[in-house]
Order: structure tokens, then sequence, then C-alpha cells
């Protein structure tokens, strides 16, 4: 036996939206452009600098330069996967993508998480064993690459801070572009502490520095992309708070089977099934509830179905005799 509302134009679901969508955190038009712009000026100069910093890394036989170095091609590759993204994201819906692709975002995020992850764990195995068997490094030239990547980092991290990082997706280039900043900081005071006192194994503590900061940044991407596969309520969003406020406007009676997720970063979308009174208005109890959750709770992208208390089910009962459908309206 199944129960179902009986849909129409009155009372069945109803998508709302403002707009044209146009959601924090989507890129469209002049704001895909501005981001994939600052996205390439960023490419170019890690691509710059990572070439020169390989060099000298052999060449010193430093593994917090080249350790570095490899940060840097994941850098270079994870903003090459951001400006794909942001033009592939910025495509409208159609066929069967219904939210265009706007989610690849997440993935590009999910992406750059782990690429990180890989990587700390990579470094700090290769740490321990130089803080076991310390080779000799050459600290001045560590010192001056490492002083050079830092004026790098800076252009590039002010640069893409100034981008739309409301989006999982340049959030990840960033977070790639601002570990690869400390991660200089710490290999230049190595190179000092070697320079000035011949202790080989600042190298090897640098670089489990790094590696510690790296993990952070691949935690926080890994942790809130998880989230938005698993459609989690948006961080800053309480679905019991939202609940509460919507059974507390005039008329409605229940509120149940209420989502709350996020497509994709800044999209958040809200569904919901409402029974209003039996002499209330529809209409006008949904048109309430559908401003209260956009200037409450910043809340565009609503589905809402609005029922009367106590209106008709329709029954579905499979015949015992025939077996077929037979329906009974209550």
């Amino acid at each position: 036996m199944a129960d179902t509302r009986p849909h129409d134009h009155d009372h069945a679901g109803h998508e709302h939206g403002h707009g044209s969508h146009d959601h924090a955190g989507h890129s469209h038009g002049v704001s895909a452009d501005a981001d994939f712009g600052k996205l390439a000026v960023a490419l170019g100069l890690i691509l710059g600098f990572m070439a020169v910093e390989v060099t000298v890394g052999i060449l010193a036989s430093s593994l917090a330069l080249l350790s570095d170095a490899a940060h840097m091609l994941t850098d270079a590759g994870a903003i090459a996967l951001s400006m794909w993204v942001v033009r592939l994201a910025a495509r409208p819906a159609k066929g069967a993508m219904t939210y265009g692709f706007k989610r690849t975002e997440v993935l590009s995020a999910q992406f750059n998480g782990a690429t990180l992850l890989v990587l700390a764990l990579f470094i700090i195995y290769e740490g321990i064993r130089r803080l076991i068997n310390p080779p000799a490094v050459a600290g001045g030239a560590v010192l001056i690459v490492a002083l050079l990547g830092i004026v790098v980092n800076l252009a590039a991290t002010w640069t893409l801070s100034r981008a739309n990082r409301q989006s999982m997706n340049v959030e990840g280039a960033f977070q790639h572009i601002l570990t690869d900043l400390f991660a200089f900081i710490a290999t230049a005071i190595a190179g000092a502490v070697i320079l000035i006192t011949g202790f080989h194994r600042a190298d090897g503590i640098a670089s489990l520095l790094i590696a510690a900061i790296m993990l952070k940044a691949a935690y926080g991407l890994l942790r809130d992309s998880g989230r938005v596969f698993l459609e989690a309520a948006p961080r800053g969003l309480d679905p019991d708070e939202i609940g509460q406020a919507m059974a507390a406007v005039a008329d409605v009676v229940e509120v149940h089977d209420l989502h709350v997720w996020e497509v994709t970063s800044g999209f958040p979308a809200l569904s919901a099934h409402i029974l209003v009174r039996s002499d209330g208005d529809c209409h006008d109890t949904r048109r309430e509830i559908e401003r209260m959750l956009h200037d409450r709770f910043d809340l565009q992208h609503t589905t809402l179905q609005v029922d009367h208390q106590g209106g008709e089910l329709l029954q579905i009962e499979a015949a015992e005799q025939h077996n077929a459908p037979i329906t009974h309206a209550h």
C-alpha cells in the first residue's frame, strides 16, 4: 500500500529562485573571466619559478627545495585544473546535466586535497630519512632561492586572494599557493641556519614543517568537499533551526521531509513538504516561507510542496483476485 499526495498547480511542489540563479560562489560571465585571468597569472609565476627551483635543488642537494618544487608542480596542476573547471562550471544546464557542471568545482577541490595529502606523506618519509642520515646541503643557495620563492609566491597569493574564494575550486588552488608560501619561509629559515651553524638537519626539519602545513590544507579541502558529496547541510545552516522557523510561519501545521544541502560551493538548496491549516492559503504561506528563507537564511533555491492539512490522499492497493491495481480516493 502506498499513499501519495495529489499533485496540482495549486499545492504541488514549487521551485523558487531569484533572478537568474546567479548564486554566490558561481563563476558566470565577467566573474568567470576574471577568475580565469587571475589563475593564469598565478600559473605563469609558478611554472617559471619551479624550473629555477628544481635546478638549484639538485645542485644544492636540498630536499626542502626539491620537495617544494614538487609541491609547486602540484600547484601548477591544481591551477591548470582550476582554470579548466572555471570554464566548465560556467556552462549552462542542459540535457541530463540539470545543474550543469557546477559540481566539478567540488571535484577539483577534492583532487587538490588528495594531491596535497599524498605529497605531504611522501615528504614526511623523505624528511625523516634525512634526519637520520643528513646529506650536505648548500645553505647559501637554499637561502637565496627560498627568498626569491617568497617574493614569487607572495605575488601569486595576492593575485588569487582577489579571485572568488567562495568557490571551492579557486580555494583549492589558493590553498596550494598559500602552503607553498609558508614552505618557502620555512626553507629560507633552514637555509640561514645551515649557512650560519652548519646544522644540515635543518633541511629535514623544514621539510617536516612544510608537510604539516600541507596536511592541514589537505584536511580542510577534503572535509569541505566531502560534506558536499555527502549532501550535508552547508556550514552555518542548521536544519533544525530552519525547520522551526518554517513551522513558526502563520497557518503552518507541520513541516517534514526537510532537506538542506549544497549543490556546489556557495549554492545551498532546500526542499520540504509543508502542511497548512485547512482554511489557510497555500499560495500566501508558500510565498511567506520563501521570503523568510531568503531574508533570514539566504536560501534562494527552494523547492516547497505545500498542501492543506487533511487533504485528499490517493491510495493504491493491489487487488487480490484480479492482480491489478485499484485506486480509491479518500
